[in-house]
């Protein structure tokens, strides 16, 4: 089921496209183990310097595929959560984790874990009939693939735990006044967008993209005075960069800068 993930690597982007459209591109483990491995080539790949993750027909991701027998069978204790760790835990922390900024191209319904996936991306772009839905509560399970980390992060614990409870369908305007997402387009104007997007990532300094995202994510999680030692480690690792120098020079020239990725 692993082609059931496309890549294609266009103008230094990797669009990353989720091609299970009878199922809403509900992931199966051969899926996912295929998204991480992928978002860790572009992560090393000099060729690649922005990812865009999106789904073919009405869904986005509709979660993880659970007809393989969830729920059934004999289950010993560290089971699920090794399952857990391995799997759906594993592909979030890919996302957070690449090297590169991950652009969300939210088509349509994202429900479970696809939600989370869209939430862990950098960037969200969502077309005006895609939906959100933290379906957990209408199975009786608890939000996993790192919800409880990112909603919160995002839009405050309230209105995490608002979402979680009820489990209802946010519509994608809903969203973005919540903050979940960063930008809706008509859904005819949702290709075109991302393009535009994923081409000014691609044209950006590389490195230093990667170094303020790791920034970012960590401020999230610790104290200030760590959060500072961090940006001046990060300064003095991309001042060693090709792209560094030449954003300077284009400043003293009065000039746009060309970055390489370097």
């Amino acid at each position: 089921m692993s082609e059931a993930v496309r890549q294609e690597v266009r103008d230094q982007v990797a669009y990353l496209t989720l091609d299970r459209p009878e199922a809403l591109n509900a992931l199966t483990p051969a899926m996912r183990d295929r998204l991480v491995d992928l978002l860790a080539q572009a992560s090393a790949s000099p060729d690649v310097r922005a990812v865009v993750l999106t789904g073919t027909g009405r869904g986005f991701c509709a979660g993880a595929d659970l007809r393989g027998g969830a729920g059934s069978g004999e289950r010993l204790p560290g089971d699920v959560a090794r399952v857990l760790r391995l799997g759906a835990q594993r592909l979030i922390c890919a996302v957070l984790d690449c090297e590169k900024p991950v652009l969300a191209a939210v088509n349509g319904t994202a429900a479970g874990l696809g939600a989370h996936l869209a939430f862990a991306c950098d960037l969200v772009l969502a077309a005006e009939s895609a939906r959100f839905i933290e379906v957990f509560v209408r199975r009786g399970l608890v939000p996993d693939a790192a919800g409880a980390y990112l909603l919160p992060r995002l839009i405050g614990p309230q209105r995490a735990k608002e979402l979680m409870f009820f489990g209802d369908a946010v519509p994608a305007p809903q969203a973005y006044r919540l903050g979940l997402v960063n930008r809706v387009v008509p859904d005819e104007d949702l290709p075109g967008t991302v393009r535009a997007w994923a081409a000014r990532l691609a044209a950006g300094p590389t490195r230093a993209l990667a170094l303020a995202k790791q920034l970012v994510n960590a401020s999230l999680d610790t104290d200030r005075a760590a959060a500072l030692t961090a940006e001046s480690w990060a300064q003095e690792i991309n001042m060693t960069t090709a792209d560094a120098g030449e954003g300077l020079r284009a400043f003293a020239e009065r000039r746009d800068a060309r970055f390489r990725g370097r």
